[in-house]
């Protein structure tokens, strides 16, 4: 399918990538050949998170490729940081559909197709599910996944939402409607911003799409589970008027 006259924005925050980052933003451009090619750009966010190459690497693919941004964001100082970094970026870029994606595989470049034919038929988002028909997550990844299928009942229970999954990431907008989203504020600086950005979208004219996910070698942390549970119940109270 070809996308004229759409500017994409893809945004990937990337740190300790170096073993696999070349041939993830290889896999990631190929998807992208419905779009002119001077139309997309991937913009690798990098911070001080990374102590590896990735920095070193990801402006050697910048120089090589013209589609490629290296973004050096020492400021950051959280994984949302990056994420809003990147946004940023896309948004004053004036991208049309802003992609937002995981570095490392977990996300697999292979399951981005779907979220452009929605795109294209006129969705304000679309995001990717690991528990709805035709997803996959890895049996080796127990604990990730009841704390992801758990958070995704709560949220759901409490908030209104009807997601089959809130918790996690890779997902695509217009730039409106992520303009919109971020307009209503963001306020974890862990991985439930993840979810708060869903539930801000939850009145938009979304789509969700099935994606085989890989989980990341790192755990869970305590702490992130705790500021998620904080988070859910300030949304929870906003919803019910109360802040």
């Amino acid at each position: 399918m070809r996308y004229a006259d759409t500017r994409l924005g893809i945004v990937c925050p990337v740190a300790n990538e170096q073993a696999t980052l070349a041939a993830f933003v290889g896999e990631v451009l190929a998807v992208c050949d419905g779009f002119a090619f001077a139309d997309v750009k991937l913009f690798l966010i990098v911070d001080n998170a990374s102590t590896d190459n990735t920095l070193d690497l990801a402006r050697e693919l910048a120089d090589a490729t013209p589609a490629v941004c290296c973004v050096w964001a020492p400021d950051n100082r959280s994984v949302a940081d990056a994420y809003r970094r990147g946004y940023r970026e896309a948004i004053q870029a004036s991208c049309d559909w802003i992609l937002e994606i995981d570095a490392g595989f977990s996300h697999r470049p292979e399951d981005i197709a779907p979220f452009f034919k929605h795109m294209a038929a006129g969705k304000d988002c679309v995001f990717s599910s690991r528990f709805a028909r035709g997803a996959h997550f890895p049996k080796s990844a127990l604990f990730r996944y009841l704390v992801s299928r758990g958070g995704t009942a709560l949220v759901n229970r409490m908030l209104g939402t009807t997601l089959t999954d809130m918790t996690g990431g890779f997902e695509c907008f217009t730039r409106r409607a992520l303009q919109d989203i971020l307009a209503t504020g963001i306020h974890s600086a862990g991985p439930f911003f993840q979810t708060e950005i869903r539930y801000h979208a939850r009145h938009s004219n979304y789509a969700e799409v099935p994606i085989h996910y890989a989980a990341p070698s790192h755990t869970i942390r305590t702490t992130a589970i705790g500021e998620a549970l904080r988070g859910v119940w300030r949304l929870y109270r906003g919803r019910r008027g109360e802040v």
